[in-house]
């Protein structure tokens, strides 16, 4: 610990007071504060029970003397400023560690890296599933296409491992009449779903969680 108690007194109750207004629930977890701050930890649980801290947010009072840091106020009277540590996430590497061992890698539709695979059944197939990725591509979603250079059930299987949430596979019947067939991760397979329809769809989960 460095600075006056009373510093250290004054940001504690800071402390307290903002997060009993959060109206969250929390304990005093006493010496755990960085030595020149005390500081709320966001704590969470993972999917099989460990607690991982992620957020942390500290008041101050050390740092803006030891920098000199000074600002102007509206009555243009020079004064020493509070600081204020926000680490949103703490390390990103770690994070995101975390976030996919709590997801399995099964990461929501929003976050997901690809968010649609769209498969062509037979190599005739293989236009019109460029097309509907393009349409994809163009609507801000994150999608590709495989064509049909091996079997259609090995092409399913690996976007499966992949856990992809959405795989659509096409057709005879889907290029005649515009559609896909929507295979959800995790759900029920979907057929002769119209394009606007499941742009729609996942256009409202992805707004719904972002």
């Amino acid at each position: 610990m460095i600075g006056d108690p009373g510093d250290w007194d004054r940001a504690e109750a800071a402390l307290e007071e903002a997060i009993k207004r959060s109206g969250l629930s929390y304990v005093v977890a006493e010496g755990e504060a960085a030595f020149y701050a005390p500081k709320i930890d966001i704590h969470v649980r993972d999917a099989i029970g460990r607690r991982w801290q992620t957020s942390t947010i500290q008041v101050d009072f050390q740092f803006a003397d030891r920098f000199d840091l000074t600002f102007v106020d509206r009555n243009n009277v020079r004064r020493r400023p509070h600081v204020i540590h926000r680490a949103l996430f703490g390390s990103f590497d770690r994070f995101f560690g975390v976030l996919v061992e709590h997801t399995a890698g099964a990461l929501p539709a929003w976050l997901a890296p690809l968010q649609a695979r769209v498969l062509p059944v037979r190599d005739d197939h293989n236009a019109y599933a460029v097309r509907i990725a393009e349409r994809l591509r163009a609507e801000g979603f994150r999608a590709d296409e495989v064509v049909a250079d091996e079997p259609l059930g090995a092409r399913i299987r690996r976007a499966k491992l992949e856990k992809l949430p959405y795989v659509l596979v096409v057709g005879d019947d889907d290029v005649a009449a515009g559609t896909v067939g929507v295979n959800p991760r995790g759900g029920e397979v979907e057929r002769g779903v119209t394009v606007d329809d499941f742009v729609n769809r996942l256009a409202a989960e992805v707004e719904a969680k972002a």
